[in-house]
């Protein structure tokens, strides 16, 4: 047995370092046929004495672990993000501010990958947990998925125990032979590397995963200073020696004018990479200066975010359709002649509406100049003119696509309306907004199973949703769907009965109101019996609630179905109240407005306000005579100063501790 633990111990590591030499050194030491044959190996082995297999063998690999479901990690430290600029004079302001707070220092500047955020946990050295960044509080556990990636070791070079931080990503060949196994499978296509690198890494089975060729690099240590480290070019030089992939593009600056020159550098060469890149991130280099330029609630103050400007490229407009949207808005959408733009194949592009179209006379026919606002949504730039020949002129349609009812403009807006409540294109997005992560979060139930059941005749209302449970049997014969997924998706819609009253809100799809309108609307309203009673001239008498959202909220709930759907959801065991706990209601706090402004040393701004809601307040995001309390941090701002014009109370963050017995 000692001989067999000693082979086992042997092969892993020679798997593991030719690993580590391959896919993160790009400088492969051993032939395909040789690696092969040790790990096929050192597979029957584990096989055959199962008891020896390590947590770290680089046979976890391959995969095969099979979840219900992810579970939620709340990060140690939050995951922040950065404050982009667009252009130089931006830049240079940025530096303008860093150089009022530190003198002497440099600039390190990478590259900005494009894929998602991971935080990995190693403890003495192996891999622990993973997980994604979420809402930079807490994420999700994909640990047995991002086990499975090449270029992530599971086990370190030293027994450091670290956090760390990096992008999952797709490379350009990994993703074009995966959109090829897709279109062979006649299978809906991955719009981009990103979005093909975020739906891989939240696939339930891992062995799925480690088909897919995703990558990694890591660029943040958390706490350096614990491993001697002064800057950030020392960080990543000993992420790298402790085996983990880091993008050695990197460059130091020591002045503005020379960050300038490496952007431009960075951006003549991102053309010619493996990977998709939207920019270049630029931080102070010394570790020691951190704490002293300081943080915003959202963003820390020493780092940003540099953004290429979208690539444009020139292609064919054969034709333009139209897409209904859930509030029945019209929008005209570019067929294009296939072209690639950042990395991925492009074929449809938004036009926004008529207007648009009509002010840079854009004509079917045209040569006309593409690009990827935000480098994700493509968009129609402009028509070429000069190479115009043989176009048609545009004219809108005035009947929907789907339902052909008339469609409406109503004065001073851009957009047409189908307003036919029947209308099966609107049904359908209903439905998938309500089930959206941003609402209801049913997670099993995306656009493509909303079509299926739609077209099989099990959904045609979101109320229908609470009575799929109902068809259990039927639905697992439907195509593509099965028990398990099934019991999935019944177990999300079960869970989705507890979400918090504003993502319902949220979720129903009232014209004018998002996600922060639903919980200035819940703060006021806290039950749907209560929203449904008022009234308009009510309504605007909420701060940052105005006459478009009061009237579209009355109209909506004006209506038979509105009362319908309050007594459904209710009877289906939906949450349709927002709970404040008996003995908060009548604390000083409870419906007192609340303005929150600088960095708190021991909440994170979510925290903070979940607390304060907690005890009956209300958080809003601008002072103004009827805010009642500003909480001040350190590095305040305008709110402060405005707030202390106002004569309005301040507290500390001890004095909110206080206030609330924390």
């Amino acid at each position: 047995m000692d001989q067999i633990k000693k082979k086992i111990a042997e092969l892993e590591a020679i798997i593991t370092e030719a690993n580590y030499q391959y896919y993160t050194l790009d400088n492969p030491k051993i032939s395909d046929y040789a690696y092969d044959a040790y790990l096929k190996e050192l597979i029957e082995l584990e096989n055959n004495y199962p008891e020896l297999k390590s947590k770290t063998s680089p046979t976890m690999k391959i995969g095969g672990v099979v979840l219900d479901k992810f579970n939620k990690i709340t990060h140690r430290v939050p995951m922040m993000s950065l404050s982009n600029v667009f252009n130089y004079d931006e830049l240079r302001a940025f530096d303008a501010r860093v150089r009022k707070e530190v003198k002497d220092f440099t600039y390190d500047l990478e590259l900005k990958i494009d894929g998602l955020a991971i935080n990995l946990i190693y403890e003495e050295g192996r891999l622990v947990t993973a997980a994604t960044r979420g809402d930079g509080v807490v994420g999700e556990d994909v640990t047995e998925n991002v086990k499975t990636i090449q270029s992530i070791p599971l086990k370190l070079k030293k027994p450091y125990t670290l956090e760390v931080r990096g992008e999952v990503y797709m490379p350009y060949k990994s993703f074009d032979k995966l959109n090829k196994e897709k279109e062979e499978a006649n299978e809906e296509l991955f719009r981009n590397p990103r979005n093909a690198a975020a739906g891989t890494i939240r696939q339930l089975d891992s062995k799925i995963v480690s088909k897919r060729g995703l990558d990694m690099f890591s660029y943040t240590l958390l706490n350096p200073e614990n491993y001697n480290l002064k800057t950030q070019t020392d960080s990543l030089a000993f992420l790298s020696e402790l085996g983990l992939k880091v993008n050695q593009e990197y460059q130091t600056a020591a002045s503005i004018d020379e960050v300038i020159e490496i952007i431009e550098m960075f951006d003549e060469k991102r053309k010619k990479l493996t990977y998709d890149t939207d920019g270049v991130v630029i931080k102070v280099n010394e570790f020691n200066l951190y704490e002293e330029i300081g943080y915003t609630a959202k963003f820390p103050k020493w780092a940003t975010a540099y953004k290429f400007k979208p690539e444009e490229v020139e292609t064919k407009l054969n034709s333009i359709t139209y897409q209904v949207g859930r509030t029945g808005v019209i929008t005209p959408v570019a067929e294009l002649e296939s072209v690639l733009i950042s990395g991925s194949m492009v074929a449809r592009a938004t036009l926004h509406n008529e207007d648009y179209i009509k002010d840079l006379d854009i004509e079917i026919g045209d040569i006309v100049v593409v690009r990827k606002a935000g480098e994700i949504i493509p968009e129609v730039v402009k028509p070429v003119v000069e190479k115009r020949v043989n176009t048609t002129k545009f004219e809108m349609i005035h009947d929907c696509p789907s339902c052909h009812s008339k469609l409406i403009r109503e004065e001073n807006e851009a957009d047409w309306y189908c307003v036919n409540p029947t209308c099966p294109a609107q049904i359908v997005n209903k439905m998938v907004h309500f089930a959206s992560r941003g609402a209801m979060n049913i997670d099993t139930l995306g656009e493509k199973v909303v079509h299926t059941l739609y077209e099989a005749g099990y959904l045609k209302d979101i109320l229908d949703i609470y009575k799929l449970k109902d068809y259990e049997t039927e639905l697992i014969d439907l195509d593509r769907m099965g028990p398990k997924k099934v019991a999935n998706l019944l177990e999300a819609i079960e869970q989705s009965k507890n979400m918090p009253l504003d993502k319902l809100v949220f979720g129903l799809g009232i014209r004018h109101v998002g996600a922060k309108v639903a919980r200035i609307l819940v703060d006021n309203y806290p039950s749907l019996e209560l929203l449904k009673e008022a009234k308009a001239d009510d309504l605007k008498n909420i701060f940052e609630i105005g006459d478009a959202i009061a009237g579209s909220v009355e109209a909506y709930f004006n209506t038979d179905y509105a009362t319908h759907l309050i007594e459904s959801l209710k009877s289906f065991g939906v949450k349709t109240t927002f709970e404040v706990e008996e003995k908060n209601l009548n604390h000083q706090f409870s419906g007192k407005t609340f303005v929150l402004t600088g960095k708190l040393e021991n909440y994170t701004r979510e925290e903070a306000a979940q607390l304060i809601e907690s005890f009956g307040g209300k958080i809003t995001s601008s002072v103004s005579k009827k805010t009642d309390y500003v909480i001040a941090g350190s590095d305040a701002g305008s709110k402060l100063v405005k707030a202390r014009s106002l004569n309005i109370t301040i507290l500390d963050e001890k004095q909110l501790k206080e206030m609330t017995h924390e």
